[in-house]
């Protein structure tokens, strides 16, 4: 299977709390730290929510 190496490249201050729950559900919550997960559609519907506060790039 397919994986992403997924990066927090924003802080999550003053951000909703669905996308502060998203961050900490994919592992991430400080900037330039990164996480490697398998793709799946799951995956891609969080990071959908929080495009704007991360990198994704393959593993």
């Amino acid at each position: 299977m397919a994986q992403l190496k997924i990066t927090q490249i924003r802080s999550v201050i003053d951000r909703p709390v669905k996308q502060k729950r998203t961050m900490e559900a994919l592992g991430l919550g400080r900037p330039n730290t990164s996480r490697v997960h398998n793709d799946t559609p799951e995956l891609r519907g969080m990071i959908r929510v929080v495009n704007h506060l991360v990198k994704v790039e393959p593993a």
